[in-house]
């Protein structure tokens, strides 16, 4: 992963930041980094990525797997604290 795409660097701030389960669950991409996304995957569709932008989607989507796991292991974390 390249440090130099948003999605990464908005990811590391994040988790470099401390957070909590809640604060976690909130997280999401910034609108231009969702804007980002939304063109490459535009691009992706009309077959016009170039090797660079493809390796910046794929970084993208990695992340956002993570983060769903993440995000899953806080929502069954908190659930199990809710239980008596």
């Amino acid at each position: 992963m390249s440090a130099a795409h948003p999605a990464y660097l908005e990811l590391v701030n994040f988790i470099a930041s401390g957070n909590t389960p809640e604060s976690l669950i909130r997280f999401k991409p910034s609108a231009a980094v969702q804007e980002r996304v939304a063109i490459l995957i535009e691009k992706q569709r009309d077959d016009a990525l170039s090797t660079e932008e493809a390796s910046e989607l794929d970084d993208f989507l990695q992340l956002e797997h993570i983060l769903i796991l993440a995000k899953a292991q806080a929502r069954h974390g908190l659930n199990l604290g809710e239980q008596p």
